[in-house]
C-alpha cells in the first residue's frame, strides 16, 4: 500500500495522521506543550500549593472566625474539586473538546479569584476559592497531562517533571504576592491581583496547547477495567494514603510555625514559598531519574522519608528547625505530584484511555486531600499554640505518608517479582 493510500485509509478510520506517528520526544512543538503545562500547573496545584497562606491569614480572624477544620474545608474543597474534575475532564479531552475545557477552566479560575475578593463570610469563601477555582482546575489539569504522551515517550520523566515545576513557581510566586500585596492594600485587591496574574499567565495554553491526535470514537466516561486492573488500582489507593499525610504538612506547616511561636506572621507566611522553592528541584530531578530507575523506585522511598520528616517536627519547635525540615520535606514531597501521572500513563496499557483512567485515579487521590486538610484540622483542634494537638496531627501526618510508602513498595515488589535491582 502506498503512503498515499495509507493516508486515506486513515483518515477513513477518522483517526489523524499525526496520530500514528511516534512521538517526536523533542522539538519546537513538543517544548511548546511543556511550557503550556508548566502554565497549567501554575494555576493549579501553584495556586492549591499557596492556600497554607490563606489558612494561616484565616485564622487570625481578619475576615471570618472559624475553626482551622473549618477553614481547612475551602482548600480541602478546592484540592477535590481539581482532582474529582478529571473525571469528565478526562473523557472530555479524549473526545477531542481540549480547547473548550482550556476556556471555561481559564475563566472559573479568574472569576473565582475575582469573587473571592469580594468575600466577607466564611461560605463565600468557600463557594469562590473552594468550588469555582477548584472546579475551573480541574477542567485543565488532566488534559495538560494528557498531551504529553503523544509528545514525548522516552523522554515523559523529563517532560512531566518540568510540567509539574510550574506548580511549584506557583507556589512561590502567588503567596509572595498575596503576603505582599496584603501588608500595602487590602485582602480584595491582593486577591485581584493574583486573579489578573492568573490571567495573564493562562495566556500561554490557550494559544500553544495542541491535542496531537484523539482516538476513532468516543468511549465510556469510566473506564471500568481500571478497578479489576489489580497494579493501577493498587497505586492508585497507596498513592492516596499518602495525599493524606501530604496535605498535613501543606495546610499546617506555615500556621504551626506561627501559632507555636517559633518566628512571626511575616516569616510564617514565606514558608510556603520556601516549602515551593525546594519542590521546584524535588519535581525535575526525580522526574528525570525516573526516566532511567523507573518512578516507583523513587516514589516508594520519597513517601516514607517525607514521613520521616513529617515526625521529626514532634520535637522541633525553633525556626532554624522547622526551616530545614520544610526545605527537606519540599524537596521529597514534589515526587507526589510529579511522578503519579507517569505512573498512570506507564500503567495504562491502552494509551487511549490515558485521559480517562488519568482522571479516574486524580479523582480517587481527592479522597486523601478530604481526609488531610479537614481530617488534621478535626485532629488539631480549637485553641492557640502549643494548647492545639500538633503532635498526634503530627504523627497522622507522618504514619499516612510512611503507609504510602510501604504499600507502594509492595506492589514494585510485585510487579518486579521480588527483585531488587530493576527498572520500574
Amino acid at each position: 500500500m502506498s503512503d498515499r493510500e495509507k493516508t486515506a485509509e486513515i483518515g477513513k478510520q477518522g483517526i489523524p495522521a499525526s496520530a500514528t506517528a511516534p512521538p517526536p520526544n523533542g522539538g519546537l512543538s513538543a517544548w511548546l506543550q511543556v511550557a503550556a503545562s508548566f502554565a497549567v500547573f501554575f494555576n493549579t496545584w501553584g495556586v492549591l500549593n499557596t492556600f497554607g497562606v490563606f489558612q494561616t491569614y484565616y485564622e487570625t480572624g481578619a475576615l471570618f472566625t472559624e475553626s482551622s477544620s473549618n477553614i481547612s474545608w475551602i482548600g480541602s474543597v478546592q484540592s477535590y474539586c481539581l482532582l474529582l474534575m478529571g473525571l469528565i475532564a478526562g473523557p472530555i479531552y479524549d473526545r477531542g473538546y481540549l480547547r473548550a475545557l482550556l476556556v471555561v477552566g481559564s475563566f472559573l479560575i479568574v472569576f473565582g479569584f475575582m469573587m473571592l475578593s469580594l468575600c466577607t463570610t466564611y461560605w463565600q469563601a468557600v463557594l469562590a476559592q473552594g468550588f469555582c477555582i477548584g472546579t475551573g482546575a480541574g477542567l485543565i489539569f488532566v488534559p495538560s497531562l494528557a498531551v504529553l504522551p503523544a509528545y514525548f515517550s522516552t523522554r515523559m520523566g523529563l517532560a512531566l517533571g518540568l510540567a509539574a515545576s510550574g506548580s511549584s513557581f506557583g507556589g512561590v510566586i502567588y503567596p509572595i504576592v498575596f503576603y505582599k500585596l496584603l501588608q500595602q492594600t487590602s485582602f480584595g485587591w491582593a486577591v485581584r491581583t493574583v486573579g489578573f496574574l492568573a490571567l495573564a499567565t493562562l495566556l500561554i495554553p490557550l494559544i500553544f496547547m495542541n491535542q496531537r491526535s484523539k482516538p476513532a470514537k468516543a468511549r465510556a466516561a469510566l473506564d471500568w477495567t481500571a478497578f479489576t486492573d489489580l497494579p493501577f488500582a493498587a497505586f492508585t489507593v497507596s498513592t492516596m494514603v499518602g495525599f493524606i499525610g501530604l496535605y498535613v504538612m501543606l495546610f499546617y506547616i506555615s500556621y504551626f510555625a506561627f501559632s507555636s511561636g517559633a518566628t512571626n506572621a511575616e516569616m510564617a507566611f514565606y514558608l510556603v514559598p520556601i516549602l515551593n522553592v525546594a519542590s521546584m528541584f524535588g519535581r525535575t530531578i526525580p522526574n528525570a531519574l525516573s526516566d532511567k530507575l523507573g518512578p516507583l523506585n523513587i516514589l516508594a522511598p520519597g513517601a516514607i522519608i517525607c514521613g520521616a520528616l513529617t515526625y521529626a517536627l514532634i520535637g522541633v519547635h525553633s525556626l532554624a528547625g522547622i526551616v530545614i525540615i520544610t526545605l527537606l520535606y519540599g524537596f521529597f514531597s514534589g515526587v507526589f505530584i510529579a511522578l503519579p501521572p507517569v505512573c498512570f500513563v506507564r500503567l495504562t496499557e491502552d494509551k487511549r484511555k490515558v485521559g480517562t483512567r488519568m482522571g479516574m485515579g486524580f479523582a480517587t487521590l481527592g479522597f486523601g486531600v478530604l481526609a488531610g486538610g479537614p481530617g488534621g484540622g478535626a485532629i488539631l483542634g480549637r485553641g492557640h499554640g502549643l494548647e492545639q494537638n500538633w503532635t498526634q496531627l503530627w504523627v497522622y501526618g507522618g504514619t499516612m505518608a510512611v503507609g504510602s510508602g510501604v504499600l507502594l513498595g509492595v506492589l514494585r515488589m510485585y510487579l518486579t517479582r521480588g527483585k531488587l535491582w530493576v527498572k520500574i
